[in-house]
């Protein structure tokens, strides 16, 4: 496969923000991103090539929301079509959309497994982190986030499903898999805003 040259992450995150009004969607892409990145630099591959995947998978979402869950129309068929234009590599347009279980696309590489694997667990860390009097990811460990997961009434857009599967696909323990993910997001707490609120006098 020829390499082809990954688009840079500054026109990326320009891309990112003008499809993405929202700045709760805004950090959970950052927060994905960050996870990317700290997988790739720990399994010894590239984490711009992997923090571009995790940047970009739900960029079109707000835009294209695809409540119907169809496999080519709307998010992430749109938010692909329009990254292939603009020339990025196929293993990353491929993880994008096998983030979505419904597109029916596999997931074959180590970094779709890992995109899938993290992306519902980012949201279920930042859902723990926020109720958390300080409002900073620093407080939350994978204790928290399991308790907080069989609370079926918190943060019920998160499939819990979808976490578990992922931390099976990817052959990590589960808890093991929550803690590197928190560590990722808490290196990066400012970036998602999750470094908490300043401790009162």
């Amino acid at each position: 496969m020829t390499e082809t040259a990954l688009p840079d992450r500054a026109s990326a995150l320009a891309l990112m923000q003008e499809y993405t009004a929202s700045e709760s969607l805004r950090k959970h892409m950052l927060s994905v991103e960050a996870a990317m990145r700290a997988y790739a630099a720990s399994l010894g591959e590239d984490p711009e090539r992997w923090g571009l995947a995790g940047l970009m998978h739900d960029f079109d979402y707000e835009r294209y929301p695809n409540d119907a869950h169809s496999p080519t129309e709307q998010h992430p068929s749109h938010g692909v079509g329009v990254l292939r234009e603009l020339g990025y590599p196929e293993d990353v347009l491929q993880a994008i959309m096998g983030h979505a279980g419904y597109t029916g696309v596999p997931r074959e590489t180590a970094m779709a497994r890992t995109l899938f694997a993290v992306d519902e667990l980012t949201g279920l860390i930042t859902a723990t982190a926020l109720v958390k009097p300080s409002r900073s990811v620093r407080d939350v460990d994978a204790r928290s986030v399991r308790k907080k997961m069989k609370d079926k009434a918190f943060a019920r857009g998160v499939s819990r499903e979808d976490v578990i599967r992922g931390a099976e696909e990817l052959g990590v323990d589960l808890d093991t898999h929550i803690e590197f993910v928190i560590a990722a997001m808490r290196a990066n707490a400012e970036a998602i805003g999750l470094q908490g609120i300043p401790a009162s006098n």
